[in-house]
């Protein structure tokens, strides 16, 4: 099992696509990925303003939605045609549109509109545009009703204008920011398809070069299989227990993202989540013929695999073949898992579904890698001496040849 161990170990290391992929990816991409999503959420989105009222009231809806942290008023047009086609360039990403009798309809105590045109196309900036015009509005609402109303302290407006209050209390993700929400799920997943692509680019660079290897007999170190599996299962998680904790622990404390996990519950999940994709990568790597194909395999998964973890995406609205299908990766626990510990403080016996379901994984991937890679040594045992045999049946005909070259000769 060490001489395995030595072996893989010094492949990683020599291998500079194994070392891409096992180290230099997991250090330097979850920096970037987090790097682009730390502001959490947009600001300053810019929109345009098309205002056929020229009012006082519409003047003053406008300065409170530029005074907001999340919109800019960027443009003011002289018509829709004028905004839509800024909206068409995407130099802004909404209108707000004041009708001529919008202030006049407000003074005769009728209702008046005020239009906003959001693009759809990225959730985020609608969500700016949408939610602060809805806001100004709210107020603007109050003043009037204020303005209207008979009363005369403050208490007899704050029931005027709002008869049924409400305390929101964001729980978990409090920053409602955007990173706090996906990057969990995103450092999890990095682990295994790193795992995944660094475990197939080693078998495959293993056929390519045992092509030119088939009459060299199987070492006395590949007779036992689970020295095999277990010393490269070793080489792997000695690499990983590093960086599964600079992606889980440092990453998420380089960017002040939310981290209420504690230590042991941190372990607990990580070594079933790190040996689960360690042996699900080896047995996966019986279908990688050459280097290359590691890629078709795994990077195109990436999506689909964290859409199925129910973070960007809620699990209850995912089909029950997809959900059939998740189970079957351990990212998909190891998401769920990591997100309850991280940002919602839970201990292992609050995510006991998705710890005991990592350590079956374990178990169930660890028997199949020994089945893969059994199959394989025989399979590659029977080449070999295939091919001996063959060396040999040719050189017997050789030497049968030139015997009876030279009778002839005599």
């Amino acid at each position: 099992m060490c001489y395995i161990w030595a072996k893989e170990m010094r492949n990683t290391i020599t291998d500079e696509g194994m070392l891409i992929f096992f180290v230099l990816v997991p250090l330097l991409y979850p920096l970037l990925y987090s790097w682009i999503y730390n502001n959490e959420v947009v600001r300053d989105v810019p929109v345009a303003v098309v205002d056929y009222s020229h009012s006082s009231t519409s003047r003053s809806f406008i300065r409170q939605v530029d005074a907001s942290p999340d919109v800019k008023v960027a443009y003011y047009s002289n018509n829709l045609d004028e905004a839509k086609e800024l909206v068409g360039r995407q130099v802004v990403h909404g209108v707000i549109y004041f009708p001529a009798d919008f202030d006049k309809k407000l003074f005769r105590g009728e209702q008046s509109h005020v239009s906003v045109y959001c693009d759809m196309s990225l959730m985020l900036t609608y969500k700016a545009v949408y939610q602060t015009t809805m806001a100004v509005a709210g107020e603007i609402n109050k003043d009037i009703q204020i303005s209207a109303s008979k009363n005369y302290t403050d208490r007899e407006d704050e029931v005027t204008t709002q008869p049924l209050d409400f305390d929101e209390v964001p729980i978990f993700n409090a920053t409602g920011g955007y990173g706090n929400a996906i990057l969990p799920g995103v450092l999890i997943l990095i682990i295994q398809q790193t795992l995944l692509l660094g475990i197939g680019l080693s078998a495959g660079t293993a056929r390519e070069n045992n092509r030119y290897k088939d009459l060299i007999p199987i070492s006395r170190h590949y007779n036992g299989i689970f020295r095999i599996v277990l010393g490269k299962g070793l080489c792997y998680f000695m690499i990983y227990s590093v960086l599964a904790t600079y992606l889980a622990v440092c990453v998420p404390r380089f960017f002040s993202f939310t981290s209420m996990a504690m230590a042991t519950t941190l372990i607990g999940l990580l070594v079933p989540y790190v040996l689960s994709c360690i042996f699900f990568g080896m047995a996966l790597s019986c279908l990688v013929r050459y280097r290359e194909n590691v890629f078709l395999l795994v990077v195109f998964t990436s999506v689909p695999l964290l859409f199925m973890t129910g973070v960007s995406w809620p699990q209850s609205n995912i089909p029950g073949i997809w959900q059939g299908i998740a189970m079957l990766f351990p990212s998909t626990y190891g998401v769920r898992g990591f997100l309850g510990i991280s940002s919602m403080g839970a201990s292992l016996s609050d995510i006991e579904p998705q710890f005991q379901a990592l350590w079956i994984q374990t178990l169930v991937y660890f028997l199949l890698t020994c089945v893969v890679y059994r199959y394989q040594i025989n399979s590659t045992r029977a080449h070999a001496i295939e091919n001996v045999r063959r060396l040999k049946l040719t050189a017997h005909e050789a030497a049968e040849e030139k015997r009876k070259i030279e009778k002839d000769h005599q």
